[in-house]
């Protein structure tokens, strides 16, 4: 039974989420899917990247007493996504009012595709400059 109040919760804030988008953008209901999608899809991948991050440090082999630096190969074999600090989730969440999120929600999906041929071109981008910051935040 708590496990069904907790997806309510989930429903609720996500319900409450599209409303906000509905008054405060120039979008249509149906027209900011990509853009929530987008977001969805860079949680999805920090949450994937932070559960086999330790994972894959623990394994990193070590030279003169340095440890190797972590590669997008290190994640794929985990069938994760390597993010660089500019595309982690955490990152973007914790920019202050005063920073351009939809920039920075940009400069993510780039950073993901420069890494990632086969998601060049996919990633919705273009989509964040018609929201409010506030909005974003």
């Amino acid at each position: 039974m708590a496990q069904l109040e907790h997806i309510e919760a989930i429903e609720k804030r996500l319900w409450g989420a599209a409303d906000t988008l509905r008054a405060n953008s120039n979008y249509a209901s149906n027209e900011y899917f990509l853009p929530v999608m987008g977001l969805i899809f860079l949680r999805h991948a920090y949450s994937r990247f932070l559960g086999v991050k330790d994972k894959i440090e623990a394994t990193l082999p070590k030279r003169g007493g340095k440890t190797r630096a972590l590669t997008k190969e290190d994640f794929s074999q985990k069938s994760a996504i390597f993010l660089r600090p500019e595309a982690q989730f955490g990152h973007l969440v914790a920019l202050p009012d005063s920073a351009d999120r939809a920039k920075a929600i940009i400069g993510a999906m780039e950073s993901i595709e420069a890494d990632y041929e086969n998601l060049r071109g996919v990633l919705p981008k273009s989509d964040y400059q018609e929201l409010d910051n506030e909005v974003l935040g």
